[in-house]
């Protein structure tokens, strides 16, 4: 009788010994399950600043006096500023910055080449969707941009010959302004579309198209007949920045 109960006793403390390494192999999987999980859930939304830069590639598309396409090389410009990512949705975000950029074109007419520089301020405005991929976030955005030239240059060169024209800035011309000056428009609009990449510590790239949708060139009320000419800003960039 001794020895059955001793028996018994021992089936249960083996029972009781298999039923509790299955509930710490089941406690121990479902932590890590849990843990894995919250590693891949993005963090909180939160409004963030980032400081960008980089490298434009810009031209002036469009038609001349006559109606002709214009047939302008790209220029290398840059830009550098600040945005801010304020969340609107869950992983949707408004992105309005300020930005410092160059643009221009180039026009090479043997023996002579144009080179005409502008200076902007933009503003831009996008809504940008930023999802998880990998350790990471995944970029797209588009909006907006205003921007407003305040300096040029317009520099003609031709052999050991060189001349440059400061750019003016005036919405329409007329009689008493010369044919020999350069002329645009100081106020510019568009529109913005980018893809890139942000790391989890901040580090952040993107691919950037720009479409002026204004002409910048002004009326001009100086030559005879039907003036066809348009002018608009075109370009892609690079960015590399950083959000804190």
């Amino acid at each position: 009788m001794l020895k059955q109960q001793q028996a018994i006793r021992i089936i249960h403390l083996n029972l009781n010994n298999k039923m509790k390494n299955k509930f710490f192999s089941i406690a121990i999987i479902l932590t890590l399950t849990a843990s894995f999980a919250m590693a891949q859930m993005p963090a909180n939304p939160r409004t963030a600043f980032g400081v960008l830069g980089g490298v434009n590639l810009q031209t002036l598309n469009g038609k001349d006096y006559t109606g002709d396409k214009l047939e302008n090389d790209m220029i290398v410009g840059y830009h550098a500023g600040l945005n801010i990512q304020i969340p609107i949705a869950p992983e949707f975000y408004f992105q309005p910055g300020v930005l410092f950029s160059t643009k221009g074109a180039k026009n090479e007419t043997a023996p002579v080449t144009r080179t005409i520089n502008l200076s902007y301020i933009e503003v831009p405005l996008n809504l940008v969707y930023k999802g998880m991929l990998g350790n990471g976030y995944v970029l797209v955005g588009f909006g907006p941009y205003a921007g407003y030239a305040f300096s040029g240059k317009d520099k003609y060169e031709g052999g050991s010959v060189s001349y440059t024209n400061d750019i003016e800035f005036k919405n329409e011309l007329d009689a008493s302004d010369p044919l020999t000056n350069t002329y645009f428009k100081a106020f510019d609009a568009g529109a913005n579309v980018f893809a890139g990449y942000e790391m989890a510590g901040g580090l952040f790239f993107q691919l950037n198209t720009q479409l002026g949708l204004l002409k910048i060139n002004p009326e001009d009320n100086r030559l005879p007949g039907d003036n066809k000419s348009e002018v608009k800003n075109t370009g892609y960039g690079v960015s590399l920045g950083y959000r804190f």
